[in-house]
């Protein structure tokens, strides 16, 4: 399984990581930490739109990412206890927080708090590998891609990085 620390670091990846190439998530979160030296939430408050612009961080994350800094410095979002929390739990905390959603909790609860049962029903590369994989209608719902991930529980996340592997290794028909 890929794991990545529970830092607010960890969540700023994540959410540079919606709906954009992995590699361009990481070209953002490189040039946040070369101007910020550590990207912690006080140290992104300090930053102007310019600067998170200019760090190839677009106004709609810039808000998200902010919110998230925020919360962490009120003390509404605690890293720490979510480790200790129900996967509802931390999915009931993080929702709250503008331009968090279901993908990137899922992300959060498979890399970072390494739950074994998640399986990603947002994100298109495991969907699109299922589809594929189980020669599945490219037609079917949301719900019927969820009854066929059901007979992997309690390892949906292992079953999704085995997805995601296939997804990346094997060639598309053009």
């Amino acid at each position: 399984m890929w794991t990545r620390e529970n830092t607010f670091e960890t969540i700023v990846h994540i959410i540079l990581e919606q709906q954009v190439s992995l590699a361009s998530a990481l070209a953002a979160l490189q040039q946040l930490k070369e101007k910020t030296k550590e990207i912690t939430p006080e140290q992104i408050l300090t930053l102007s739109d310019e600067e998170m612009r200019a760090c190839y961080v677009s106004r709609q994350k810039t808000m998200y990412i902010r919110g998230l800094a925020q919360a962490m410095i009120k003390g509404e979002i605690n890293l720490e206890k979510m480790a200790a929390m129900s996967n509802d739990e931390v999915r009931k905390t993080l929702i709250q927080l503008k331009g968090i959603g279901n993908w990137t909790i899922d992300v959060y609860l498979m890399f970072t708090l390494q739950r074994t049962d998640i399986f990603p029903i947002g994100d298109l590369a495991a969907v699109n590998a299922l589809k594929r994989l189980k020669k599945l209608s490219p037609d079917i719902t949301r719900e019927e891609i969820l009854d066929v991930t059901e007979q992997w529980a309690p390892f949906r996340s292992v079953a999704s990085m085995i997805l995601w592997h296939y997804y990346l290794s094997v060639p598309r028909k053009k």
